[in-house]
């Protein structure tokens, strides 16, 4: 019974709000119903709507796919502070960061599902009904770790919550091992979807051993920079008490991370066209263009100005401490790592082809408005999940004595 009226009370709370958060959910609802009526018309159709083709397979939906995962692996940085170094400031905001890595899974794997021709036949993947293929399939892996980061960032909050509910501390010993799990399985998502590409041989731009740890510093670059906006967004809006001290933290360890990325990036360059090869043809064409074609050029050196932009602005004491500043290169960063890490790593790797053939690739409108609906989804269960946390943690959601409960 205390269960079910915790949940209840968490509905409760996720219901109830003023007139702009009533209008935030109808906009939400109204993105998530366009994304419907463009994916109903893809498996109406099939995949021919896309812009993806036999020769690139993987377009928008997995570059999506892949930033997400980077998302959702960034929460260990409110996670180690707060539980590891006992950060009070940290601990305070740490169940939001936890309830953006599941809205990030959950968009991650809607991603997936849309992307697959046949989504029906999805329970082929799944452990002891389907043929899993496991251990020897990098899939089967990758949605293992999915799976298992998802049920542990639902579970870790959900037991701290309900023990706030009931006006008691949550006892460390409980939750502590789950928490030093979290942290490994956090580096270990991305680190298998970065192996997912990295072990097709076929695609040189993808057969690196640095494509991990750039998915790595990648996320942890991102993956603040969007806790940081959204620790901003409800410190005003939702009067969530966030210590300047949190936002510093963030802000220190995105700026060292998009530095670290930003010299992969120039790493990479410096190996491909020094000695130049045909395994650089795929990062030419990304970047100067091959055979007259060069689609993808607009959208990488965008990514990279976005980046330099924020990565000065970070690096500069001052500017960084300055919020307006910090919420620009926050939002700076996260647009240019969305582009680099999407379709600045995952289309070109197709183009050309292993025969050489080169056959270009742009999301239709189609693959917009279906991952449009996505992000709104995963920023409707975001706005959900952090609704309730706020009610317990405000007291505005406790427990009430079994005889209050029988009298009302």
């Amino acid at each position: 019974m205390s269960l079910s009226r915790f949940v209840l009370d968490g509905l409760r709370a996720m219901a109830s709000g003023g007139a702009a958060y009533r209008r935030w959910l109808a906009a939400l609802a109204a993105v998530i119903a366009a994304g419907l009526f463009a994916y109903a018309g893809q498996l109406q159709q099939g995949m021919v709507v896309t812009g993806m083709s036999d020769q690139v397979s993987w377009g928008f939906y997995i570059a999506n796919f892949a930033f997400l995962v980077g998302i959702a692996a960034a929460a260990v940085l409110l996670v180690i502070p707060a539980y590891l170094f006992h950060r009070g400031d940290v601990k305070q905001v740490v169940i939001y960061g936890e309830a953006l890595a599941v809205a990030a899974v959950v968009a991650a794997m809607l991603f997936v599902t849309v992307d697959i021709g046949r989504p029906e036949r999805i329970w082929h993947m799944l452990p002891l009904v389907g043929r899993f293929n496991w251990s020897q399939s990098m899939l089967a892996w990758d949605v293992v770790v999915l799976v298992g980061y998802l049920l542990l960032n639902l579970g870790l909050p959900a037991y701290v919550l309900h023990a706030r509910w009931r006006g008691e501390e949550p006892v460390t010993a409980r939750y502590f091992p789950v928490v030093v799990v979290a942290i490994f399985w956090a580096v270990s998502i991305h680190t298998v979807t970065a192996f997912l590409f990295s072990a097709n041989a076929g695609r040189p731009l993808w057969h690196s051993a640095l494509l991990a740890p750039r998915f790595i510093a990648s996320a942890f670059a991102s993956g603040p920079a969007l806790i940081i906006l959204a620790l901003l967004a409800l410190r005003r809006w939702g009067g969530l008490a966030v210590k300047q001290s949190v936002i510093d933290l963030l802000a220190v360890v995105m700026t060292v991370a998009l530095q670290i990325s930003l010299f992969f990036v120039g790493v990479e360059l410096f190996t491909d066209f020094y000695n130049e090869t045909s395994h650089a043809a795929s990062i030419r064409y990304l970047f100067f263009g091959l055979a007259g074609a060069g689609q993808l050029q607009p959208w990488i050196w965008s990514a990279l100005a976005l980046n330099v932009v924020a990565v000065v602005i970070l690096s500069i004491h001052p500017l960084r401490r300055t919020p307006q500043l910090l919420a620009l290169a926050c939002g700076l960063a996260f647009l240019g790592i969305w582009i680099e890490k999407g379709m600045g790593l995952v289309v070109p790797g197709y183009i050309p082809t292993p025969l050489g053939e080169i056959f270009e690739y742009a999301p239709s409108w189609r693959e917009w408005l279906v991952s449009a609906g996505i992000w709104a989804c995963g920023a409707l269960v975001f706005t959900l999940l952090a609704k309730a946390a706020l009610a317990f943690d405000t007291g505005r959601a406790r427990a009430r004595p079994a005889a209050d409960v029988k009298a009302s």
